[in-house]
């Protein structure tokens, strides 16, 4: 009888332990197909806002923690000020089209001044041309008189009357070249002043392009005085307070993107050779038992953990031990269909299906 209780309690133990065997044998090729890791958390965009300008806060239009939307007012800067600059400027910029319209018109005067000076130059040319004619043609005839005068063909008086009209012919030829060369003269100054006025059109059109840009400047200056939320999410960590100072550059406030998350899981250097794009990966988030999400690996860091450290560790300094590294990879979720609420920084467990 107790060589029979013997050998009953000899199978129970055999089969319990054939079944543990099992058992782990099936717990190990189930886990050959997966890597796991419990290094991860749900990221998210986390913008830190900063004043675009320099001035006094005028109003601030949200609570810490409060759900926003993308384009909803978060702060606003006093205007006045940048206002009137946008108005100043934009004067002057008017006043700098006209000046170019006004230099334009200068320019072209002056233009039709110098083609018209150019004109009577021209024509004070063939008024020397004739003068010059008619005094050749009374040089002419006073030496033809001169020999009449000699013989006593003509009389003195007439020979007098002869050296008369050389003179007058001598004298309008004289005349028409000075005035020939005052009309040259008076065409290049045109022409020059012309040249000028062009250039100062090209002067205010540059003075135009200034003030265009100065109106730029001051209208994003402006449009900065207008602090927006740049995504759906939930603002918060507010440092400011209205009718505070504040710098350009200065923090003052932070949003989080509360609404499109993605995994950040960083895996043993041991474990990145069965990793690949693509693959499945299911996702239990620690704040919420039975609360399951899935996603798929989509891209890997571009180095370990430490290399990203404020101090990366230097292994050719000191005593060295050897510590696996860990790789961040990025797993973009699918769409989800759950009723809690997820947040930044939720550490969360990742299992990768690589077989």
């Amino acid at each position: 009888m107790e060589e029979k209780k013997s050998k009953t309690k000899l199978l129970i133990g055999a089969s319990l332990v054939l079944l543990a065997l099992g058992y782990g044998i099936k717990v190990y090729i189930a886990g050959k197909a997966y890597e796991s890791t419990d290094n991860a958390q749900l990221d998210a965009d986390l913008l830190a806002v900063r004043a675009g300008i320099t001035g006094y806060i005028s109003e601030i239009r949200f609570k810490d923690n409060q759900v926003v939307k993308k384009g909803d007012t978060l702060i606003i800067f006093e205007t006045a000020e940048l206002k009137a600059d946008t108005s100043r400027i934009g004067a002057e910029l008017e006043n700098a089209r006209l000046n170019v319209a006004v230099s334009k018109g200068i320019a072209a005067a002056s233009l039709q001044n110098a083609n018209a000076a150019l004109f009577e130059s021209q024509s004070g040319t063939q008024s020397i041309e004739s003068a010059k004619a008619t005094y050749d043609k009374t040089l002419t005839d006073l030496n033809r008189a001169k020999q009449l005068l000699a013989i006593k063909a003509i009389t003195q008086t007439d020979y007098e009357h002869i050296v008369t009209q050389t003179e007058v012919s001598k004298a309008a030829y004289l005349k028409a070249k000075a005035l020939e060369q005052s009309a040259t003269s008076n065409s290049n100054s045109l022409k020059t002043r012309a040249l000028t006025e062009e250039k100062q059109v090209a002067v205010a059109q540059n003075v135009i392009l200034q003030k265009q840009a100065e109106l730029d400047a001051a209208r994003e200056r402006l449009r900065h005085a207008y602090v927006i939320a740049p995504f759906d999410g939930i603002v918060t960590k507010r440092t400011v307070q209205t009718g505070q100072f504040i710098n350009a550059g200065q923090a003052l406030c932070a949003v989080i993107n509360h609404r499109e998350f993605w995994v950040t899981a960083n895996f043993k250097e041991t474990q990145m050779n069965r990793i690949k794009a693509g693959q499945q990966v299911k996702i239990s988030v620690d704040a919420y038992e039975g609360v399951q999400l899935t996603g798929v690996i989509d891209s890997y860091g571009g180095a370990t953990g430490a290399r990203f450290a404020l101090v990366p560790p230097d292994n050719a300094t000191g005593n060295f031990i050897k510590i696996a590294q860990r790789f961040p990879v990025r797993i973009k979720l699918d769409p989800q269909n759950i009723r809690e609420q997820l947040y930044p920084g939720l550490s969360v467990f990742v299992k990768v299906k690589v077989d």
